[in-house]
């Protein structure tokens, strides 16, 4: 089989790289163009030293009819960027995957009450799958475009989804408490991201409503096959990398603690890339950096109608970059784990 040509627009931020990291070792994927109209001809070694001599690319001006020689084209933009050029792309055959938020929401208005612009593509949906792979699977294997999910919605949709699916809690009053590395804010400068500024310190952001919110609603609501009200703060934690959702419901069904661990089990035993936790124990953010895993545990604290899930991954990689080249993977009919097989980095 030919290795799938690899077109990447805007490859200067942290997603970007993780993205040329990650496809470096796919045995089946070849990078073939990345795009930056700020740092045109710029070698990729000169800006990411950890690329040097394994890339011989030049940043280049996005160009829609040299980006349709790729077969499938990664966009790491800012959010409206994918959209402007997505109909010509698959128009020609190319595959999209976006991994900023232009495809992620359904509901048009809701979509441009958040992001503060016009929608002008409610026309493409037809070709789009949401790309969370252990729920939506066959609509990812035949779509065209990908809208690669945030890094939140990943972790909370795999740690909730179980529960919703088999209507086990009340969705009128689910509650996620986010906790996500610096890496998340992206690679812009940003006074508050400074070392000096974030370091020592642990804050709350977003609580008055935050982009993930209608994203994660939508998709939940969409797996509970019912309206699902979620209140979600996220917080920003001194470390680079990173992201811990603890995830809280109130049961409706009176399930034993080994009861619920044998349904998450059940729920992602073929999953490769999800790791329930044994009974006991608790996920810890640094045993996924670095690597595609997502690993949750759920408990039923003593005497409480309450579940509790905690569920981590790195916001960089199944967050971003690592479930955008599994959702690569699948669209191609190739081994899901391709080029994903990287162990966490420990310590």
């Amino acid at each position: 089989m030919q290795k799938v040509k690899v077109g990447i627009v805007g490859g200067t931020g942290y997603t970007g790289v993780e993205l040329l990291r990650i496809l470096a070792s796919h045995p089946q994927a070849e990078v073939t163009m990345i795009t930056s109209r700020s740092e045109e001809g710029v070698a990729l070694a000169d800006m990411f030293p950890n690329l040097r001599g394994v890339y011989d690319l030049r940043f280049s001006v996005p160009d829609a009819s040299k980006l349709k020689t790729c077969d499938i084209v990664f966009f790491a933009t800012p959010h409206g960027v994918a959209m402007s050029m997505a109909d010509e792309l698959t128009s020609a055959g190319v595959k999209v995957i976006d991994l900023a938020a232009d495809f992620r929401i359904e509901d048009l208005d809701v979509w441009s009450k958040w992001y503060g612009m016009k929608h002008t593509e409610g026309k493409l949906f037809d070709k789009v799958a949401y790309g969370l792979p252990e729920h939506f699977r066959e609509q990812i294997r035949n779509a065209q475009i990908i809208a690669n999910p945030g890094c939140y919605p990943t972790s909370v949709t795999l740690g909730i989804a179980p529960l919703l699916k088999n209507n086990l809690i009340d969705v009128t009053n689910i509650i996620a408490d986010g906790k996500s590395g610096v890496s998340g804010a992206g690679r812009g400068a940003n006074v508050a991201m400074l070392g000096a500024e974030m370091s020592e310190s642990f804050k709350a952001y977003g609580v008055a409503g935050h982009r993930h919110l209608p994203e994660m609603s939508e998709k939940l609501a969409q797996i509970a096959d019912k309206p699902v009200s979620l209140t979600f703060v996220p917080h920003l934690v001194p470390m680079i990398r990173g992201m811990e959702n603890t995830i809280y419901a109130t049961m409706t069904e009176d399930m034993s603690q080994e009861e619920l661990q044998k349904l998450f089990e059940e729920t992602y035993k073929e999953e490769p890339f999800v790791d329930v936790m044994p009974a006991g124990t608790l996920p810890e953010t640094r045993s996924v950096k670095g690597s595609n895993m997502c690993r949750i545990a759920v408990y039923r604290p003593a005497g409480s109608s309450q579940v509790v899930v905690t569920s981590v991954i790195d916001n960089l990689v199944k967050g971003a970059a690592g479930q955008a080249v599994q959702n690569m993977n699948i669209m191609f009919g190739l081994d899901e784990t391709l080029g994903l097989q990287q162990v966490a980095l420990l310590p």
